[in-house]
């Protein structure tokens, strides 16, 4: 690759308590063309320091510092500002860790790419399938990947890399994503995914030194709020179906039982069944329709137009539902279990489309 290229992009490194790894890393960078390499020291310690000040000897670095650890989404966002507030001519950014995972070959790689100018996110993606690859690790990523593919409909073979890239374009968004540590890089490809903005893996070396012992990732606190991100929006979704079944049963028992028998219809009768019936629907559908709106997908905006993409859905859920149930029937399916089936599918299928169509922003 030209080091053109490279000389328009601009390498960010939050960094946590380094080794001597890391100015070698930066002057490896330095070295092969990268004019521009942001180091975001996170609060290290004193005894730390020297290390930051030889990355600062480094020709075209520059370290800036934090007086106390905040994270690493913090940092990173610290890194964001620095370059779109000080360094005009970057067209792209890239960023990396400082704890030698990442090549210099595989930031070049990464470079040549944004070089196409596209809207993308690209993703340095590792084969976990190889030796060297600590078995949490690779049981770890393979789980996140699927749950990920589950909720968002893109499957990413490495969606905890630090390695990203994107257009300079991208930086008030990257800027606009909610989190201070490991779990704002999670929400940067839930993010990404809504907004509909491709995310492009691209496979690097896969790279763990002393079984991965320099990583500052905690594997039961990090894991706990990564996968609080992932299943967040999903869990609040189930919480509200519960919550608006229960208003549904609660009201048309109030409906059938006491107060349509009050004005006339009884109990058992047609239309006390279809009032009952549709009235307690109609007010459990738009309790969901604005749980769903505010809680759950955190929707700005009035939502007109997402009301009726949602009253769309429901009907489409209904007309699906009854003639799966009709086809599974035609097979020799029990009636019951098809509904079962049926519905248990449409409510992951009502969930993505929802988090993807009904709930999107418009841009």
């Amino acid at each position: 690759m030209e080091h053109r290229a490279a000389g328009d992009v601009a390498i960010l490194i939050p960094s946590l308590e380094p080794d001597d790894r890391l100015p070698a890393y930066v002057r490896s960078l330095s070295e092969n063309g990268f004019g521009h390499i942001v180091v975001v020291d996170d609060g290290s310690s004193e005894s730390f320091q020297p290390f930051f000040r030889e990355v600062e000897e480094t020709e075209n670095a520059v370290v800036l510092h934090h007086d106390v650890n905040h994270g690493k989404g913090v940092a990173l966002k610290t890194g964001y500002r620095y370059i779109l507030d000080n360094l005009p001519d970057v067209s792209g950014v890239i960023t990396a860790d400082a704890d030698g995972q990442h090549t210099v070959e595989d930031c070049e790689k990464l470079a040549e790419k944004l070089t196409e100018g596209k809207r993308a996110l690209y993703l340095g993606s590792r084969d976990f399938t190889l030796p060297n690859v600590p078995p949490k690790s690779r049981s770890g990523n393979m789980i996140t990947s699927v749950v990920f593919k589950l909720l968002y409909g893109q499957y990413l073979p490495d969606t905890q890399t630090g390695l990203r890239a994107f257009r300079r374009e991208e930086l008030p968004f990257m800027l606009n994503v909610e989190g201070e540590r490991y779990e704002y890089e999670m929400k940067v490809l839930i993010a990404c995914s809504r907004e509909k903005i491709p995310m492009v893996p691209v496979t690097i070396e896969t790279i763990y030194e002393d079984g991965n012992a320099g990583t500052h990732f905690h594997p039961v606190r990090d894991s706990w709020r990564i996968y609080k991100v992932i299943l967040g929006s999903f869990i609040r979704f189930m919480w509200v179906s519960l919550l608006c079944f229960a208003i549904d049963q609660l009201l048309a028992a109030l409906l059938r039982e006491w107060l349509l028998p009050l004005a006339g219809l009884a109990r058992k009768s047609f239309w006390n069944i279809q009032v009952s019936g549709w009235g307690a629907r109609l007010v459990s559908a738009v309790v969901n329709f604005q749980l769903n709106k505010n809680v759950v997908f955190r929707m700005h905006g009035s939502g007109k137009k997402a009301a009726w993409k949602y009253a769309a859905l429901c009907v489409g859920i209904i007309c699906i539902s009854n003639v799966g149930v009709w086809l599974l029937g035609m097979i020799g399916m029990a009636g019951w279990l098809a509904k079962i089936l049926m519905d248990t599918l449409l409510y992951f299928i009502s969930y993505r489309v929802q988090e993807s169509w009904v709930f999107r922003e418009e841009a």
